[in-house]
């Protein structure tokens, strides 16, 4: 059996690491409570009272930990997987998996010499049944080449929770690093794409001049030799939402489309994980609720058979490059 632990508790996209693994019938043997969110820590504490509070350098040199999980402050993510990497073991990294350029290149380096599995779990798709179900749709030749994908990442600021690093996009990344890797993913793996390129992307803070480096709104073109690809990402969710961003996918292709609204149909059916699916035959709405998430078991396979199903790292490292790209490139508007 698998056996993982858990480092760098600062997002609560853990639980999604711990949730997914446990599911797919991996064992979870412990995790360091050094965190800069004590909810999240407070949070597993309780979900999870049996699993101990283990030493840092204890996880890391214990030859029985076979995976080691990450949701760090974005800018330390590299070094913590780098160690592990270094250590023996699998990694399995909150996105955005590392925020620079140099990182990206040790992560690589790292990662080849070792032999050891980089992966980046983005919990839109690889948490989002709904994704799942349009990536099958897609596959099956439901609207036959996709030719475009339109991705939005809407955010709810929940400014009192925010710790101090969330402002600083040394640590964070800047929000096309920190959220739009999401789409960027999306993009590439809807559309087939193995490479792409970034036609423009800008960044912005419309509504916090106290925080002038903070950045509260971004955008960027994508392209390939296959499709294109416009990604939105915001931290401007009103609070009466009801949830933490209206994220939607609509996916273009040659004989019909898909949308997806993953968290919220406004207005609309209760609960998450909307599908609507129109092309030369039908017009529906698929509720995706019972949908496997099928990257956790993919990713437990992978570490067994030493293989690449889940996702491969060509595919990790793409999506990190475009991410960084549009970051460093972006044009500042809105002050």
């Amino acid at each position: 059996m698998l056996r993982f632990a858990a480092v760098g508790l600062d997002h609560g996209h853990i639980f999604d690491h711990v949730k997914g693994l446990l599911a797919a019938g991996a064992e979870f043997v412990g995790y360091c409570p050094e965190t800069t969110a004590p909810g999240v820590v407070t949070a597993i504490e309780e979900s999870y009272p049996d699993v101990p509070k283990l030493d840092r350098d204890r996880i890391f040199d214990d030859p029985t930990i076979d995976v080691i999980c990450i949701a760090a402050i974005p800018a330390d993510r590299a070094g913590l997987a780098v160690r592990a990497m270094k250590a023996g073991k699998d990694v399995m990294v909150d996105k955005p998996g590392l925020t620079t350029f140099e990182q990206l290149a040790e992560v690589r380096k790292t990662q080849e010499e070792t032999g050891r599995i980089f992966s980046i779990c983005f919990t839109e798709r690889h948490s989002v049944r709904s994704a799942v179900k349009a990536g099958r749709l897609v596959q099956e030749g439901a609207i036959g080449r996709v030719i475009q994908t339109i991705g939005t990442g809407p955010h709810k600021l929940q400014l009192p929770t925010r710790p101090d690093w969330f402002f600083d996009p040394e640590r964070f990344g800047g929000i096309i690093v920190d959220i739009a890797s999401h789409q960027i993913d999306q993009f590439l793996f809807y559309t087939g794409s193995t490479s792409g390129e970034v036609v423009a992307s800008s960044v912005g803070n419309f509504s916090m001049p106290e925080k002038p480096a903070f950045q509260d709104f971004g955008d960027l073109l994508l392209r390939s030799d296959k499709a294109t690809g416009y990604v939105r990402v915001d931290w401007f969710t009103p609070d009466a939402l009801g949830t933490w961003g209206d994220g939607r996918l609509t996916i273009l292709g040659t004989e019909g489309y898909i949308e997806l609204r993953k968290y919220i149909d406004i207005c609309g059916r209760p609960g998450k994980d909307h599908l609507f699916l129109v092309n030369g035959e039908e017009k529906t709405y698929i509720d995706c609720s019972g949908e496997e998430l099928i990257y956790f078991r993919a990713f437990v396979d992978d570490v067994g058979e030493r293989t690449q199903t889940a996702m491969s790292q060509a595919h990790v490292y793409e999506v990190c490059r475009l991410s960084l790209e549009a970051q460093a490139n972006a044009a500042r508007i809105g002050g």
